[in-house]
Formats: C-alpha cells, structure tokens, sequence
C-alpha cells in the first residue's frame, strides 16, 4: 500500500534570466525569482509547487524571500507528518497560523496536489474533476519597446502562429502619451489581432474617465485593472462607462473579493491567477462565484516557471469557468529551459502535458545553475 505521509518540505530560490526586460507599471525585471517547493513523500514521491510574484513585493506584499521564510518556519511544522490526501484539512489548518501569503500557501498547495496526484499515478486534473479540453488560448505580453518595435514582435508572433492575442501594460508613462502609443499599436494591428492592456491599478479616477474612451475608441479590446485595487466603486462607474469589458485583477485575490465584484457589477472579467488566490483549491471558490454571476474568468500570470504555468494550465483545463482565454506565457519568456521537456506553445495555445501530477519534469541541473546562493 502506497504511504502518502509526508517527510519533508525543502524550498529552492532560482534566479532565470528572461530573454528581454518585462515592464510593469512601477518596475520592470530581466531574471524572474522563482521559489521551488518539493514535498516528499515517505514512498519518496516529489510533489513541486512554485512561488512566484510579478517582478517582487510591489504587487502583493510578497516575495520570494518572504515565501521562503514563511514555509520553512509556520508552514512546514502544519505540513510535515500529514498526508498528501489531507490536502483541504492540511490548507485550513495553515489559515489557522498563517493570514494572507496566498502566493506562499499557493506553492504548498501545488506541490501538495503534485505529489498526491504522482502517488495515484494520476494527472492533477483528475483530482480537479478531469480535463474538459486538452489546450487553452494564450495572449502574449508586449514589451516596454518603441512602438514599431512591439508592432514587428507581434507580427513575428502572428506569422509563426504563436499567438493571436497581444496585451500590452500601461501606467509608467504620462497618460497622454501612453495612450497614443497604445492606439498606435492597436491600429496597426486591427484586423490581425487583438489588443488589450493592463494599467496594473496606477491611474486615478480622474485619470481613468478623461483616458480609457480613448482607448476604447483607438480599438483596445479590453481593459485591465485601471484604477486602484480597493476602489470597487469606481470600477463599478467605468464598467458603466465603456463599450469595451473591464478586468478585475488586483482587486480579486479572495473569494469575497470576487462576491463584491459580482454585487456592484464591476468587471466583465476577472483575472484568475491560481498564484495570487492561494493555490486551486480557493482558485475554485472564485470561479465558482463568477460562475454564478455571470463574470468570465481569464487564466492570468505572475510570469509563472514551467511548474507554476503547469498548474495553472491543469486548473483551466479542468474548469469551465476560465472561459476568457490565458496569458499562460511566463516559460517563453524565459532565457534558460527548467524542464526535460519544454511545455508545448503552438497555434496560439498552450497545450496540456501528459503523465502523471503536473506531467512535467524538471531538469535538475539546470536547477543547479539558476539556484540562489
């Protein structure tokens, strides 16, 4: 009989390069840090998790270090001893003694389905109710560059069938400016593409109202997250306001979130990162809620590794409610390959891995040379 205990859990910090800067509205990376979590079994089963953050502490409070610490010292103690099948009471017993670090509680979750899935030799979709489709649609992140520059990479991409939808960040720049470059690139590439953009909750109201029309007007297909996380209200008034959908992001990290979005109708969309919720046991709650209200849900990054991405991907593909497409591109952005076998992008989507657990496996030397010292 197969022994599901569980001996320990050891984290990893990995620096990889990417292969250009990614920009977000405050700071911009060229090497993502990537927090590996393995859990072992006593049957010496590996389950991995990864904690990751978009570009640092900035966005949610977390970082690869703080994930680190929180794991190691409250989190293991719950942990160690317990069984991979008692994932549910394993992740009520760590809100007992850890509030909020739904990145870090995100990586434990993984690797605790990771592991319970390799046990039953069994992919983790089976433990989410079985896969529904075998690829997801992925939307490609445009760089910091000129706008002839961004033009040419989304052409590239269309050329070679990678991607078909393109989104691009906002709220570095004067917002005039800012504006007149995005237009730019969306008129280019009206009637190839589609053209969305995310403001990462920068612009003030006032901000929002004299430029999101024009955006609306220039040919952006969608919007994400313009103004501040907690203003729901006003959310609320530019969903109103535009002929284009709003995404919430920022503003839905827990379920309750996603209920207040669903009473003051203020998205058409939320950006479901499985990262940013806690893991997929609480990524559920929240597709369920948006279900029930009639939100679509978009299968969003943190500029995941190949083992944040594989979840993600077997979330989505198990749950009808991400109906909104993905942006599940983080390993193509970066530089150095983390698997044996790289995940598979091709007409414009990402495609689901067999095997069992993740059904990726990782390449453990090229874990050595990108590991923290």
């Amino acid at each position: 009989m197969t022994d599901l205990s569980i001996v320990s859990i050891e984290t990893t910090i990995l620096d990889v390069p990417l292969v250009r800067p990614h920009k977000f509205a405050t700071t911009s990376m060229t090497a993502q840090p990537l927090l590996l979590v393995a859990i072992r079994t006593s049957d010496g089963v590996i389950g991995y998790g990864e904690g990751v953050v978009p570009g640092g502490p900035w966005w949610g409070g977390e970082s690869v270090e703080t994930m680190q610490v929180i794991i190691e010292k409250y989190i293991a103690p719950v942990v160690v001893g317990r069984r991979v099948d008692q994932i549910t009471a394993i992740m009520a017993d760590i809100e007992k003694v850890v509030a909020n670090a739904r990145f870090a509680k995100a990586a434990v979750d993984v690797a605790l389905h990771d592991a319970w899935a390799r046990s039953l030799g069994v992919p983790v979709h089976t433990l989410l109710g079985g896969a529904f489709r075998e690829s997801v649609d992925v939307t490609w992140a445009l760089g910091a560059a000129p706008a002839d520059e961004i033009i040419e990479e989304a052409h590239e991409k269309l050329e070679s069938r990678l991607n078909f939808s393109f989104k691009l960040k906002m709220g570095a720049l004067d917002p005039a400016v800012d504006v007149a470059r995005i237009v730019s690139i969306a008129q280019a590439l009206d009637g190839h593409a589609g053209v969305r953009v995310d403001v990462n909750a920068r612009w003030d109201r006032f901000t929002a109202l004299r430029y999101l029309p024009q955006l609306a007007d220039g040919g952006v297909e969608l919007i994400e997250q313009p103004t501040p996380a907690d203003q729901i209200e006003v959310l609320a008034e530019l969903s109103r306001l535009l002929p284009i959908p709003i995404m919430a992001d920022e503003s839905v990290q827990t379920p309750h979130d996603a209920l207040e979005i669903a009473r003051r109708s203020a998205a058409d969309v939320i950006a479901l990162k499985t990262t940013k919720c806690g893991g997929l046991q609480r990524s559920r709650d929240i597709v369920a809620i948006a279900k029930a209200a009639g939100i679509a849900c978009h299968g969003a990054t943190s500029i995941e590794g190949p083992i944040g991405t594989a979840a993600s991907l077997h979330f989505a593909c198990a749950e009808p409610g991400i109906n909104f497409g993905t942006e599940l591109f983080g390993p193509l952005l970066f530089s150095e390959e983390l698997l044996q076998e790289p995940l598979k992008y091709s007409e414009g989507q990402l495609h689901l891995p067999a095997g069992p657990g993740l059904g990726v496996e990782l390449n453990m030397d090229a874990v050595k040379t990108w590991t923290r010292n």
